[in-house]
């Protein structure tokens, strides 16, 4: 299956005509790892995204295991099996935008000479479909050979065969792909839009880019690193207002959640050594504040970490809000993601006030962030690749670190969980989101009192 990743279906954004992102490379050099990334990230800012892996065609069609010699641009027959897989490719992608309504898909292939690129390139324009291309140039050795031991033998092409056999077979394809590599030039490809990546971020050449959602890729291009690095994400303590069971606000920590800052400085103190210049941001919230400087740390304050705007609704307890605006209550269940509070936000407000956030999230080292139950949601999202509708469900309990460690293609996650008590936050979606439902219904899944 070439798909990766899911599919938001309720676009945010919108695109004027599809486009589509075709890799430029030769293998080991991190296609795979940034037309994922930006995949992920524009299903995430609601672009309908998808990603189309030729190498997964050529497989299925070709077979697994084929030898170095299979890529060898003088052997005609692996040849035409290789163009046959990438037009089959196109012609899903294709399908895809236009029975789908697609709007941005990745081509992940090598791509390496002009012919192949034309032929990419006149097959989209003929259908009225933009190009952009991204090339990933890499001479750095340390990053190559990390990425055919880390990667590349873990692929189903080298399944059950021994390393060694392994990196020597594929250092051959290598060698069988320069051969015939062309890179793109100013001169040859100045009328076409791309943009190439050195050394995985090292510096860019960028040409003819058009519109909104080019630029936008161009930039988070911008911002990736390979760097191995941690994100600790956390709550605040457990405020007044969640120990009463209400939303929002900005109140003070409650004992409980005096006690887990405490804890969470010790916790991050007993690791310093493996977290060379952490960062730690918090929101502007009294909460988050007073989470950092209990736990001892420095901070950075970020106004757009504060959790969801919830408006009229702010600083009340579920029951409160059903009794005075049952209609709106049933409205948020109807549409989570999408619902606004009267005066307040939307998850989809909160998603896009993140993106500077996620961008220094990817510039950046270790980082602990210490947010909000929304803002944590938002975030994992990002990083786990989680569709629109399961966003505002994802659990992000009080008093837990969770860790991301950001790996080749998707992210390691770990929670550590320290035994403070304090309230439960989560509610599930209520089954009857009828706007005349009972209260019994609307308040079907409150968490257990505290």
């Amino acid at each position: 299956d070439s798909f990766s990743g899911p599919v938001c279906d309720r676009p945010v954004m919108r695109v004027n005509n599809p486009l589509v992102i075709v890799m430029v490379g030769l293998p080991a050099r991190g296609k795979t790892f940034m037309g994922l990334k930006v995949a992920r990230y524009l299903r995430w800012i609601g672009y309908t995204t998808k990603a189309f892996n030729v190498g997964e065609y050529r497989r299925r069609d070709a077979g697994i295991q084929k030898p170095a010699s299979f890529f060898d641009p003088e052997n005609d027959e692996a040849m035409d099996q290789r163009k046959k897989a990438a037009l089959t490719a196109l012609g899903d992608l294709v399908e895809w935008i236009n029975q789908d309504g697609g709007e941005v898909a990745v081509l992940d292939a090598t791509n390496t000479t002009r012919v192949r690129r034309e032929l990419v390139f006149d097959f989209l324009a003929a259908k009225g479909i933009r190009v952009l291309f991204v090339e990933t140039i890499c001479d750095d050795n340390e990053i190559i050979e990390a990425n055919i031991k880390e990667v590349k033998v873990n692929s189903p092409d080298y399944k059950d065969l021994s390393m060694e056999y392994a990196i020597e077979d594929f250092r051959k394809r290598i060698d069988f792909y320069r051969k015939a590599y062309e890179p793109l030039s100013e001169d040859y490809d100045k009328r076409k839009s791309y943009i190439q990546v050195f050394n995985v971020g090292q510096r860019f050449i960028v040409n003819n880019i058009k519109g909104h959602c080019q630029s936008r890729i161009v930039y988070y291009l911008m911002n990736l690193h390979v760097r191995p690095r941690r994100i600790f994400l956390t709550r605040h303590g457990e405020s007044e207002l969640n120990a009463e069971g209400k939303i929002g606000g900005n109140s003070n920590l409650s004992p409980n959640g005096r006690a887990y800052a405490q804890t969470l400085g010790e916790f991050i103190v007993s690791r310093r050594d493996e977290l060379p210049g952490l960062k730690v941001w918090t929101s502007q919230l009294k909460r988050t504040i007073q989470t950092a400087e209990m736990a001892g740390l420095d901070y950075e304050r970020w106004k757009a970490l504060d959790e969801l705007d919830a408006g009229l609704c702010d600083a009340r307890s579920y029951e409160e809000i059903q009794q005075k605006h049952p209609q709106e209550f049933a409205r948020r269940d109807q549409d989570k993601y999408n619902y606004r509070y009267p005066m307040g936000e939307s998850y989809k407000d909160v998603v896009q006030r993140l993106e500077p956030v996620i961008m220094e999230l990817e510039r950046q080292h270790n980082v602990l962030v210490i947010c909000h139950q929304a803002v944590m949601r938002c975030i994992l999202a990002y990083f786990l690749d989680k569709p629109y509708h399961e966003l505002p469900y994802l659990k992000c309990p009080l008093h837990t670190v969770i860790q991301l460690t950001p790996q080749a293609y998707g992210c390691k996650i770990h929670h550590h969980a320290f035994g403070i008590d304090a309230a439960d936050t989560h509610r599930a979606k209520p089954e009857v989101v009828d706007l005349d439902r009972s209260s019994l219904d609307a308040l079907s899944t409150l968490p257990p009192p505290n």
